[in-house]
């Protein structure tokens, strides 16, 4: 087979063309290997500030933490997904009371811990300020109680949605056949 742009005449054999062919097909089909993979990049926060970012990354572990069964809300990413969804939020009304209920989270640690902020407090002090909050969930009558309400629902949602919740928290495997007992609904 002769190009005929080809001013020099050189000529692709039938065989070589479907090699070609073939190739340029297959080539976005093929997955890099383990060594080809991009390391996962944690950027600047988009919506946070850094201590804002720092203080949501770690109130969100202590709701979900690493244990024996699976990784924490930290390495399943729930602060950067958090502040992703931020960011692309058009509405500042959201954005707004994640911020004063950060920062009521912060003014909470400073009354319970003698001027120290959340992130400057021991470990049981940042538990003792979850705790606080959390017992305020079904009253709600502080911004902190209010804002806790929140940031559990969207650390539950953001950890259940990624890949480190359904696979290695939820163990789920797919559309496979289950055996065993029936795990839906049986209305009696």
């Amino acid at each position: 087979m002769t190009d005929a742009t080809n001013p020099q005449g050189e000529s692709l054999s039938r065989r070589e063309m479907l090699e070609v062919t073939a190739a340029a097909l297959a080539a976005p089909l093929l997955q890099p290997g383990p060594a080809a993979a991009k390391p996962a990049v944690q950027g600047a926060p988009k919506f946070f500030t850094a201590p804002e970012f720092a203080l949501l990354d770690e109130l969100s572990d202590l709701i979900i933490p690493t244990d024996s069964h699976s990784p924490g809300a930290r390495a399943a990413g729930v602060a950067a997904y958090i502040d992703s969804r931020l960011s692309e939020s058009l509405d500042p009304e959201p954005q707004a009371k994640w911020r004063s209920g950060l920062a009521a989270v912060e003014a909470l640690s400073k009354e319970l811990n003698n001027g120290q902020g959340f992130l400057q407090a021991s470990a049981d002090q940042r538990v003792a300020v979850l705790t606080r909050m959390a017992v305020g969930e079904q009253n709600p009558k502080t911004p902190a109680d209010h804002f806790f309400q929140e940031l559990k629902r969207w650390t539950v949602r953001s950890y259940y949605t990624s890949k480190i919740g359904i696979h290695a928290d939820q163990q789920y495997k797919g559309n496979v056949y289950q055996r065993g007992e029936y795990a839906g609904y049986d209305a009696k």
